[in-house]
């Protein structure tokens, strides 16, 4: 054991993730007293359990790493400037949000920017821009275009016997909660298509079922996808 009382100690990730963290409760602005006295007692509870509850799942996800793939050791990740960014963003991003599926698009989001074959960090910062702007919708309705015979196998919904019919019809079948809401899913569609993960902007369009069932998802898209997918999944096999 190093014990040169002159030697600066490496910072743990759980040293990084709390340091992300503070950070992202400091960002909060309060205002004179008493108001800030109520807002503290009101929103700083919350805040903290988000915060440790982040700071937890993402160690647990690190370690779990380490377990798993020959090589990972998360000792290097203090000098890997790349995941303390998008560790530092994806974490001001976690404390702002409540939505499960969300919080687990960042969390993957770190874990996959641990790896040695992390997008370059231009577009790491992009995904998680796009992670924390979009709804738990958007995330759903492009995992779902990406492939939606596969989806459908997976989530055991059986597809109709259509001969033709719209891109919309497989959607409002797989999310019947959508059914009649065509103007909140078209802007939903029509965000992924302008953030050039989606090849199409209309929903509507009368085609084969082969057409139907296409997917719909661009090559950014899919590696989106794969960024906020854990990597651990790929490896429970």
């Amino acid at each position: 054991m190093d014990t040169d009382p002159l030697k600066k100690p490496k910072a743990t990730i759980g040293d990084i993730a709390h340091t992300a963290a503070k950070a992202g409760l400091s960002a909060i602005p309060l205002v004179g007293s008493p108001a800030a006295e109520i807002f503290a007692a009101i929103i700083t509870p919350p805040l903290t359990k988000r915060r440790d509850e982040w700071v937890e799942s993402i160690v647990d996800g690190l370690k779990a790493l380490e377990d798993k793939v020959e090589g990972f050791k998360i000792e290097e990740l203090s000098e890997n400037e790349v995941f303390i960014t998008t560790t530092m963003h994806a974490t001001q991003a976690a404390i702002r949000n409540h939505q499960q599926e969300k919080l687990e698009a960042l969390r993957n989001a770190v874990l996959n920017s641990a790896q040695r074959n992390a997008p370059d960090e231009d577009i790491q910062l992009m995904f998680l821009n796009l992670i924390d702007t979009f709804t738990p919708w958007h995330l759903r309705i492009l995992k779902f275009f990406d492939d939606p015979v596969a989806w459908a196998q997976k989530n055991g919904v059986p597809y109709p016997s259509w001969a033709m019919g719209s891109p919309a019809t497989v959607l409002e079948h797989a999310f019947p909660e959508l059914a009649g809401r065509r103007e909140f899913y078209d802007l939903l569609v029509k965000d992924l298509f302008d953030n050039g993960l989606f090849n199409t902007q209309s929903m509507h369009v009368t085609m084969s079922v082969q057409g139907m069932l296409a997917s719909r998802t661009t090559n950014l898209g899919k590696s989106f996808i794969e960024f906020i997918t854990s990597p651990l999944s790929a490896r429970s096999d």
